[in-house]
């Protein structure tokens, strides 16, 4: 049938059985091929080479089916892959799909299921595409900026060589008040939306830990809203910050009705719903990771396609993969900040 048969037939149709079909067509989306869009950045030269970044580079051949190229400048030779998520990923043409189910928060085991991969390979994927979400949408902080610290109780959720009792999604700590077996993220937000979460130590947080997170973004000229935690105050110090202290004993919720700590607080709350809710707890080893993905998800939730721009940033980071190796000597470090 050609365009004017199809169009005549559908036009007999009753009005009920035409809306469905149009709702039908509306809801389907053209399948997006996500891993061609570093590719297209190389031979457009919108992307320097991953070793020195220069932007002189010609095609070199092929290597295992993806595009070689060769930089003039450093002699070093480079695939549209190298140093990204994507690099040495057995089975490409499920990347796709792959990508599909995580930005639908589709467990790994119904991923496994619908690709017909294996959970380890599921799990690997996920942790690579989010070690490449690390550096995305981190820009300075201006304006009114609200800082707090929220926590995680630590969790060794998929080891199987536990030293210890095994808990049933969630538990409490042993400990009264905040200890060291819990993990402390701090969360910063400003009146923009620009947003920050870094695990930081295991326990009560310390001024180097604030510096770490968020000393080299922020602006000259913003003002920190923070509740009353000293070592808040000696980073607002150190760095010449306005500092506007909201006490929660003395029940301070706003100051000259703009100064809060609102926005970073309801931050606490949705990560950790959606933590619990969604994956029903994460690994401390990898709760970086997740709050990466949250960030992210937040930041392009406005956007038109928010699923193509945040693969977009992805493929960008070319040392995504080496962060993604350097999971377990970061999560050692993480520990041993337990006294």
């Amino acid at each position: 049938m050609d365009y004017h048969q199809i169009l005549s037939a559908i036009q007999k149709l009753p009005a009920v059985e035409q809306n469905l079909l149009i709702k039908e067509l509306t809801e389907q989306t053209v399948k997006q091929d996500y891993i061609s869009v570093r590719r297209e950045k190389l031979i457009n030269k919108q992307v320097g080479c991953p070793h020195c970044s220069s932007f002189k580079y010609y095609r070199y051949g092929k290597d295992k089916g993806s595009i070689r190229f060769k930089c003039k400048e450093c002699k070093r030779t480079f695939t549209e892959y190298s140093g990204t998520w994507l690099s040495g990923l057995h089975k490409k043409e499920l990347v796709n799909d792959y990508l599909d189910l995580m930005h639908q928060q589709k467990s790994l085991d119904k991923i496994t299921a619908t690709l017909q991969i294996n959970k380890k390979t599921a799990f690997d994927w996920r942790h690579k595409i989010l070690s490449s979400f690390q550096e995305v949408e981190k820009q300075e902080f201006n304006g009114i900026i609200e800082s707090d610290e929220t926590f995680f109780l630590q969790s060794d959720k998929g080891n199987i060589n536990l030293k210890h009792k095994g808990r049933k999604r969630g538990g409490k700590s042993s400990k009264r008040g905040i200890s060291d077996d819990q993990v402390a993220v701090i969360v910063t937000t400003d009146r923009k939306g620009t947003m920050d979460m870094t695990v930081a130590t295991m326990g009560r947080i310390e001024k180097k830990d604030i510096d770490n997170a968020i000393g080299d973004r922020i602006s000259k000229g913003s003002i920190l809203c923070t509740d009353g935690h000293v070592s808040y105050k000696g980073f607002a110090k150190d760095n010449n910050l306005n500092q506007v202290v909201l006490q929660a004993n003395l029940k301070q919720r706003v100051k000259q009705g703009v100064y809060h700590i609102q926005n970073v607080n309801s931050l606490h709350n949705r990560v950790k719903k959606w933590i619990d809710s969604t994956f029903w707890g994460v690994s401390t080893k990898y709760l970086q990771n997740y709050m990466n993905w949250f960030r992210v998800e937040q930041a392009f939730r406005k956007s038109i396609c928010p699923q193509q721009d945040m693969v977009d940033c992805s493929t960008d980071d070319i040392l995504a993969l080496a962060r993604y190796r350097q999971i377990n000597n970061r999560y050692q470090m993480l520990i041993a900040t337990q006294t």
